[in-house]
């Protein structure tokens, strides 16, 4: 059977129907999932297993036979370890369908068929009883429903229901307990990705200042919690205020209640500064006593020999909705407000008992400003890059003359402001949707430039002589930044745009960008080739199947294709020298034929060949560029620093070949790399030689 399915071209910007398989969505989820990286976290399934171990010798101490519900099983591995370690009976839930085709191959191939009973339902489905899926409810209740928020998965309703319906009154539970902890940082790189900061411009008349609309400066942001590998974070990048409390703890033996509540703690600083970030992580405690803990603790907070990498599980910045000034030893208090499935923060000067108890609100914060809409947080971090802005000042001061008839074509951007401050006659700035079209004139309004630069919400190929009001225009500018796109060279929509607006263009047009390359780089990741680097077997067990079926799902369409990544957050050294491979020229229309290239990468370091990765530079003009990619290699070993406001792509080759010494193959790669100008998308083929 197949599906057409509508989408929006992120490079072409055209609305396509494609024919798709109607496992399509399936194998991408399974393509894209997390499964391998959680069977690689070592110290996760060690602790499980041990947990799992001693709650099933507790039971059977007492007597009874050990009945399990492990919901969410995804391959069964917890089941099978809960039956190796002698419980009489388990009940494995999974309601992602494919998810649950393999658990049963996994368990029926390591020889428990007999003793775990695959579900694939959602576990509030499940029914008890001589009929039912499950004989009687279970003493043991193993799961592992956390995201890095702990509840963003459901794990609170989950819990309370299978303590009404599916367990025992006083079952073990493997984890016993969460525990989620917080401290209080001023951080003026984190702040940055909530607020927008005053921007400078030199201009012939003197220094002006863009400011924000004071409803940004005063909205609390959107409740999505900010998840990063904060291991990549250096200290030097925030300032810690207070020590590391307990927020919050559940018991997972007891009956759980989902409904929305809060948490209050007494903090006191143990520095002066603005307290503008909660951090926040969790552990768990796989025994009551607490004795076998999996801890998601930080490097400042935990001994780094300890760390075990993960990527399912990292850690969570939360913005305060305003910058809060504290002082060292003056008690402050932390309000956490949490609902079914996410958590918020809000911090409270020390007052008279009462005044602050009643001030708790448990609503969710709410985006009114509508830029925490448009703009995503590393978007935030790029309009703040001052050295980036500072490239396009440079390059609009060589192109503007006082004449100059400007249009911009970027979603959210600050270019058109930056365009008039420096001098051009006119100034148009073309927005894509109806939310970029209000946050602009929200924006120049703040700046008193309503009259000044006119908005018109239109797609490039709608634009008509009468909304130029019949002029043309001199100097085309982008960044370019759209916010559909995701893969580095999505952004190419510019050149689209640029192609349908040709009519309204000067002959002697200037284009800013004028034009574009891709670069490319071999390399080994520290951590990152864990998440599609097949298991075989985990703790003992053979889990091949679940292997097979991941790369089955890329081989249904995603191998041959790249992945965005932050790479800031993944460390890598890089095996070959940047190379330039595809070069995007703006100053004319799109091309009739595909470009492609094809050519060969020299290994100059040892390592394992990992994958490539690529990225975009803009050209702005003579000698002035921005980097979304590499920024350098900074040291022999070939670290790579990496700009932090931009996914790169990263296209992970099937095999790896180590290189032990520089003698040993491979010695290079070779590459093809092929942009169809019809479709905007890029195909690549990498071969170890």
């Amino acid at each position: 059977m197949k599906t057409f399915c509508g989408r929006a071209n992120p490079t072409t910007g055209a609305m396509e129907w494609l024919e798709e398989d109607e496992d399509y969505d399936y194998h991408q989820e399974i393509a894209r999932s997390r499964y391998a990286d959680m069977l690689h976290d070592k110290d996760r399934n060690v602790k499980y297993y041990q947990g799992i171990r001693a709650a099933v010798s507790r039971v059977k101490e007492r007597g009874e036979k050990a009945i399990v519900l492990d919901i969410g099983t995804g391959t069964g591995l917890l089941s099978m370890m809960a039956a190796s370690a002698g419980a009489d009976f388990c009940y494995a839930v999974e309601v992602f369908k494919p998810m649950a085709k393999a658990a049963v191959k996994i368990v029926e191939k390591n020889g428990f068929r007999d003793k775990i009973k695959v579900i694939n339902k959602h576990s509030t489905e499940v029914t008890v009883g001589p009929d039912g899926d499950m004989q009687c409810r279970a003493n043991i209740l193993v799961t592992e429903l956390f995201d890095t928020e702990l509840i963003g998965e459901g794990a609170l309703p989950t819990y309370e229901h299978a303590h009404k319906f599916l367990v025992q009154e006083g079952c073990e539970a493997v984890p016993h307990r969460a525990t989620v902890y917080v401290q209080l940082v001023e951080s003026k790189r984190m702040w940055s990705w909530n607020k927008l900061f005053p921007v400078h411009v030199e201009a012939e008349d003197g220094e002006k200042i863009i400011v924000s609309p004071s409803e940004m400066e005063n909205c609390p942001g959107v409740p999505s919690v900010c998840d990063i590998q904060l291991n990549q974070m250096p200290s030097s990048d925030f300032t810690i205020l207070s020590h590391v409390v307990t927020m919050f703890s559940v018991d997972f033996s007891k009956p759980v209640r989902s409904a929305s509540t809060s948490y209050r703690v007494q903090l006191e600083p143990v520095k002066s500064g603005k307290a503008q970030i909660v951090l926040s992580w969790w552990d768990i405690d796989m025994d009551p006593c607490g004795t076998i803990n999996c801890t998601m603790a930080p490097y400042w907070v935990k001994s780094t020999s300890a760390l075990q990498w993960r990527d399912h599980w990292m850690q969570c910045v939360y913005f305060l909705p305003n910058e809060e000034p504290v002082v060292q030893g003056e008690k402050v208090y932390l309000t956490a407000c949490r609902d079914k499935y996410s958590v918020w923060y809000k911090l409270q000067k020390a007052r008279g008992e009462e005044e602050n108890k009643a001030a708790v609100r448990v609503e969710s914060p709410v985006c009114r400003c509508q830029a925490h809409l448009l703009w995503n947080r590393p978007r935030f971090g790029q309009l703040n890059d001052q050295n980036r802005t500072r490239q396009y000042i440079k390059s609009l001061m060589k192109v503007l003359k006082t004449d100059s008839v400007c249009l911009c074509i970027s979603d959210g951007s600050l270019l058109p402001v930056l365009a008039h401050y420096l001098g051009a006659k006119q100034v148009f700035t073309l927005e894509n949707s109806a939310v970029s079209r209000s946050v602009m004139e929200k924006f120049f309004k703040a700046n008193h430039l309503e009259d000044k630069i006119k908005i018109i919400e239109a797609r490039p190929e709608m634009l008509t002589s009468s909304h130029l009001e019949d002029k043309k225009i001199s100097v085309l500018v982008g960044e370019p930044f759209f916010t559909t796109s995701l893969l580095p060279w999505h952004n190419l929509y510019f050149w689209y745009a640029r192609t349908a607006v040709t009519s309204h263009l000067t002959s002697d047009v200037t284009v800013l960008p004028q034009s574009a390359s891709l670069h490319m780089m071999i390399v080994e990741f520290q951590d990152l080739w864990r998440i599609r680097s097949p298991c075989g077997t985990c703790e003992g067990f053979d889990v091949q199947a679940m292997d097979d079926m991941i790369k089955n799902s890329l081989n249904f369409r995603e191998s041959k294709e790249a992945e965005p990544h932050p790479l800031w957050e993944y460390p890598c050294k890089s095996l070959s020298d940047p190379q330039e491979v595809l070069t995007f020229d703006f100053r004319d229309t799109v091309l009739e034929h595909s470009l492609s290239t094809q050519g060969s990468v020299k290994l100059l370091r040892k390592g394992k060949s990992h994958g490539a990765v690529l990225w975009m530079e803009y050209h702005l003009a003579a000698d002035i560029s921005v980097n979304t990619g590499l920024i350098q290699i900074s040291n022999e070993k070939g670290n790579c620093e990496w700009n932090p406001h931009c996914k790169q792509a990263v296209y992970f080759f099937s095999s790896v070949i180590e290189s032990e010494t520089l003698s040993d193959l491979p010695s290079a790669v070779t590459y093809a790399i092929n942009f169809n100008t019809k479709t905007g998308e890029i195909a690549m083929d990498f071969k170890l030689l």
